[in-house]
């Protein structure tokens, strides 16, 4: 067996053990009763150390030199997945094993104490496991900072965005900073000379909410026989390869929040369940990273089911589903509630043109943190502080507040900034998939969305991590990821710019 052989069978073993934990995570963020938090914690954190020793084994490294050195009688996908493997390497050798396992210990614990935290808003609950956690995150930026060359919080977004900087993120998030304020005022005004849109109201009973979201995981062209969904109190998606997870939440009095959840977590599936089938074991059969894993979620939620062609085709499904209210909806009405702009506490239920602002707030936030500029014990003013800033708004209490995501206290310091990058890459991925496939919107006003995901399937899905981010983005749009699509797309939706009379 070569030197790459082996390694290959290696990543297919510590991709086993991965789904493993990605099985049991997803258990305790859905079913798991909360007696067992102890020992899911200790489990978890038994797989994840024995992935580090498999992965940092001296034996490991001598194959990857070994492997390096033959490079050259490679092919392209190997050549990429022999790169990918010395990056998870890198970044698993530069810290220790016990750190790895305390780490994964402290975050499985503030999860539970969050839910608790959450639904009695009260941060307090929470500190004490959220200096814990940030203490880990911090130790682990340092470990691989140093062996990686980086800024502690450059190597935090190294993890969930290979070659993600700071130095990038900010000139497209400094631009934003001026340009939201106006946006938003701007867009407020038009839609108050048209009028509100009607207020939600009826009775949607839960189980239809549901039905209806599976009708519509199906026509975006969800697999379930390869997948299910069901319910969390943070939506997400997870789950293992070849058995993609999804959840969200649901309320009886308003179906619109739990629908559009479901359809942004079918982006992150339909990303993972169209991954390269000759790599699913190995690391170059990974999603390439965060910013194009949330461009899949974005994509499907705010640029292609929140068009008028697709409103068109959903009006008739809620008739349908919740009879005489659901039939108020019509495609006109559908549209306006679905881009209604107005600033609320809540990110995951933020429109689209305020989203950006939750981001950049916790973007702000979790840099400090990481800096040590912000202890925990701060972080709830300083959140109402921005809050306030940013988005006018006077923070009630810590459930609308800084304990509405679960992100922190899961350890997933640098996740945050991909959301709104991955906005920016959507809207530059969709104006070139239209651009490219002329059925492709003629497609979401029929129910076909076909046209849009064979496109990509082809360029992105499909891609792996094989190259870059940017250079997926290039090969698929013609230019690297930059925030002029994104900029033309919220002026067009919002203002109406650009748009025929």
């Amino acid at each position: 067996m070569t030197a790459y052989a082996a390694l290959e069978r290696l990543f297919a073993r510590l991709r086993a053990l991965g789904d493993a934990a990605g099985i049991l995570g997803w258990d305790a963020q859905t079913l798991m009763p909360t007696g067992a938090a102890a020992g899911r914690a200790e489990q978890l954190a038994t797989l994840r150390g024995l992935s580090h020793e498999l992965l940092v084994a001296p034996s490991t490294a001598d194959l990857l030199a070994e492997a390096e050195s033959g490079a050259a009688s490679l092919d392209a996908w190997q050549a990429a997945n022999l790169r990918e493997m010395r990056r998870a390497h890198a970044h698993a050798s530069a810290v220790p094993g016990d750190l790895v396992e305390a780490e994964s210990k402290a975050s499985s614990a503030a999860e539970m104490a969050w839910r608790e935290a959450r639904a009695a808003s009260d941060f307090a609950i929470l500190k004490p496991h959220l200096e814990d956690v940030l203490r880990f995150a911090r130790e682990v930026g340092r470990a691989k900072g140093q062996a990686l060359g980086l800024a502690p919080y450059d190597a935090l977004l190294d993890q969930y965005d290979p070659g993600l900087r700071r130095a990038r993120i900010d000139p497209m998030f400094d631009a934003l900073r001026t340009e939201l304020p106006d946006l938003i005022r701007a867009a407020r005004e038009r839609q108050a000379r048209d009028g509100a849109p009607p207020p939600v109201a009826g009775a949607f009973p839960v189980a239809a909410q549901r039905a209806v979201g599976e009708a519509l995981m199906r026509t975006l062209g969800f697999d379930f026989e390869r997948g299910r969904l069901d319910t969390s109190l943070h939506p997400f998606c997870g789950g293992a390869t070849g058995d993609v997870r999804i959840t969200t939440r649901y309320a009886a009095g308003d179906f619109t929040r739990s629908l559009m959840g479901v359809l942004h977590e079918t982006g992150h599936a339909l990303y993972e369940q169209g991954r390269p089938a000759a790599w699913l074991t190995q690391p170059v059969g990974d999603a390439r990273g965060m910013t194009l894993h949330e461009s899949q979620s974005l994509l499907m939620e705010m640029q292609a089911c929140r068009t008028p062609e697709f409103m068109r085709h959903l009006a008739p499904v809620l008739a349908g589903a919740f009879g005489a209210d659901g039939a108020a909806l019509d495609p006109d009405t559908l549209q306006r509630i679905y881009t209604h702009v107005a600033p609320g506490f809540i990110r995951v239920d933020a429109d689209e043109c305020t989203y950006p602002a939750h981001i950049l707030l916790r973007y702000d936030l979790e840099r400090a943190m990481v800096d040590g500029d912000l202890a925990v014990a701060d972080l709830p003013g300083a959140f109402d502080a921005g809050m306030k800033d940013l988005l006018g708004l006077v923070v009630p209490d810590d459930a609308h507040g800084c304990l509405q995501d679960i992100h922190w206290p899961g350890g997933a310091f640098g996740y945050f900034p991909t959301y709104t990058l991955g906005a920016v890459a959507a809207a530059q991925l969709f104006e070139a998939a239209t651009a490219a496939e002329p059925g492709i919107r003629p497609g979401l006003a029929e129910g076909d969305f076909r046209p849009l995901l064979g496109w990509l399937r082809a360029n992105v899905h499909a891609k792996g991590s094989s190259g870059s981010t940017d250079e997926i983005m290039e090969a698929a749009t013609g230019r690297p990821l930059g925030i002029d699509s994104y900029r033309a797309h919220l002026r067009r939706r919002y203002l109406g710019e650009g748009v025929a009379a």
